[in-house]
């Protein structure tokens, strides 16, 4: 019972072309746009200047307690820049925070192909981003899945 197949301990060949076929299949019905529940990166939070940066970095690191994965953007780059940028990656939430939003302790949220912008405490925004997952569904060839599990 000695003889090994070669496996170095990861999944089976054919679970992981399963799975990489699934995982194809869940980019190409969402057009690479994943829900937030299973987005690589959740949230980006972008500064419009300089003077936020301290915000930024409070905000990110709140969000990361909260369970989001976050990733903070303080490049000295156009705001337009940076929003136009991560809407290319897909990522479904950008925070932006200028000196106003560091002043009011407050948070402007833009979601990803959404024209509007919505300007909220901290803890809303929390609140409103840890509650959404648990009502993500994606419906793949008849099949329905959820953060919650299979429906």
């Amino acid at each position: 019972m000695g003889v090994h197949s070669g496996c170095t301990g990861s999944a089976a060949p054919g679970a992981r072309a399963s799975l990489e076929r699934f995982t194809g299949i869940l980019i190409e019905h969402h057009a690479g746009h994943l829900p937030l529940w299973l987005a690589p990166v959740q949230v980006v939070v972008a500064t419009v200047t300089g003077a936020a940066d301290g915000w930024a970095v409070e905000v990110a690191q709140t969000l990361k307690a909260a369970g989001l994965r976050v990733e903070a953007d303080l490049r000295n780059e156009k705001i337009g820049y940076k929003v136009r940028e991560h809407a290319l990656t897909k990522t479904p939430v950008q925070i932006a925070l200028g000196g106003h939003e560091a002043e009011e302790r407050t948070v402007t949220i833009r979601r990803h192909g959404a024209p509007d912008t919505r300007t909220l405490s901290l803890e809303d925004a929390v609140q409103m981003l840890l509650t959404e997952p648990k009502s993500a569904r994606c419906n793949i060839t008849g099949a329905s899945f959820s953060s919650e599990g299979a429906t």
